[in-house]
């Protein structure tokens, strides 16, 4: 007997012109603050509105590696807390996300290098984040193929272990969350975009869309490149930088690299996935825009960092190639906020490569800002105001954060 199969993960709906809240941007972020909405909320009369389709930005064009090593004291608890959520999101979600558990090794080039990394995992290990610091004898135990001579322009001199640390699938991530979202009640809106925000008397009244207005209390946005652009139609400006991550995929090899491998110096990050493909993403590219497109030249500097620190790679041949928009902000840290002179406006954005893995905690906790009108404890340091009061926080430092390639 056949029976007949709904291959759609959401349902289609019909544009209300009315919403209880609208976010912007059908990404991990936005399709998590949705989720969270309906499931934690009861806040059904929600859409979801993104310009071309689902996981279109930085959501479907990243290497999708999770972890929690970072450095800053606001950003460790939110990221181990991620960690512990994705295996619940998997089993409620009933979507397989692929999530291997590999660990993520993040390299030191040098001595200053290494004290930075001592520093991170000492503040994980006071959070209660596994990382340990291993020589460049223990680095090649976990990862065989990598060059410890001197013959590397960059010497690995040792290097810090996340054994949390792993990668999903970020496909299955974003489609998931639809899944469950829609499921609860939520509206997808792909093909639909946001064209101006009306505010009147200081509050949220209606987003114009290019399938016509809709009347709401509560936007986010949540659109990742794209944020800065559309806050400024509700006259708000964001100290963000458009950049672009260039990444690349090879041809399917034999297993050879169990973990991440994260190198500061170059920058660059590798690994492995269960297809035997590697998937690399090197140093960050200034754009005066937004944009998805990658060049030969950072294409270049990636593969001779690739083959620098994993001689095995040379003359391996490159199957696709991409770019990851990024919205990176003075200090490396997101803006998790409301807006103080403009009621139900909400901020989720200027992530930088650190988005996707924040995507379903942050998620939650948005939800619960827009739900209740307070802002969680935790997000409370990721306020916008903190760049005119000069309290940056400190994630720019680490060694495995920004480093601009221009």
């Amino acid at each position: 007997m056949l029976f007949k199969r709904d291959r759609r993960f959401w349902k289609r709906a019909p544009l209300q012109s009315e919403y209880d809240a609208i976010i912007i941007g059908g990404g991990v972020h936005g399709l998590s603050a949705a989720f969270f909405l309906a499931r934690n909320h009861g806040m059904k009369n929600v859409a979801v509105l993104e310009k071309r389709y689902i996981g279109y930005g930085g959501s479907g064009r990243n290497t999708a590696i999770v972890r929690a090593n970072q450095r800053a004291p606001e950003t460790i608890p939110l990221y181990a807390e991620g960690l512990k959520l994705w295996p619940r999101l998997i089993s409620e979600l009933n979507v397989n996300l692929l999530f291997f558990n590999c660990g993520v090794l993040t390299l030191a080039h040098s001595e200053a290098d290494l004290a930075e990394l001592r520093l991170a995992a000492a503040s994980g290990k006071f959070l209660g984040i596994e990382s340990r610091i291993l020589d460049s004898r223990s680095c090649r135990e976990l990862a065989p193929a990598l060059d410890i001579s001197d013959r590397p322009r960059h010497p690995i001199v040792g290097g810090m272990f996340h054994p949390p640390g792993g990668t999903l699938r970020h496909d299955a991530v974003v489609w998931g969350l639809a899944k469950g979202a829609s499921r609860r009640g939520v509206h997808i809106h792909q093909n639909t975009e946001v064209t101006g925000i009306d505010v009147q008397g200081g509050t949220v009244k209606s987003v114009e869309t290019s399938r016509g207005p809709i009347r709401t209390p509560r936007v986010l946005v949540a659109a990742g490149a794209w944020s800065a652009e559309i806050a400024e139609m509700a006259g708000v400006a964001l100290p963000v930088r458009m950049m672009t991550a260039p990444a690349l995929v090879t041809q399917p090899l034999k297993p050879f690299l169990n973990h991440v491998v994260s190198a500061g110096a170059y920058p660059c990050y590798t690994n492995q996935t269960l297809k035997g493909e590697v998937v690399a993403c090197g140093p960050m590219v200034f754009r005066p825009r937004a944009s998805t497109q990658t060049d030969a030249e950072p294409l270049q500097r990636l593969s001779w960092a690739l083959t620098e620190l994993l001689p095995c790679l040379t003359g391996v041949k490159m199957m696709r190639a991409w770019a990851g928009p990024v919205d990176l902000t003075p200090d490396m840290a997101p803006v998790i906020d409301g807006h103080d002179s403009i009621q139900g406006f909400f901020l989720d954005c200027g992530w930088g490569d650190f988005g996707f893995k924040s995507g379903p905690v942050v998620g939650k906790y948005m939800a619960q800002f827009m739900a209740e009108g307070k802002k969680p404890k935790n997000l409370i340091p990721f306020s916008l105001n903190r760049f005119q009061e000069y309290r940056l926080l400190g994630e720019a430092s680490t060694p495995h954060g920004y480093s601009p390639a221009e």
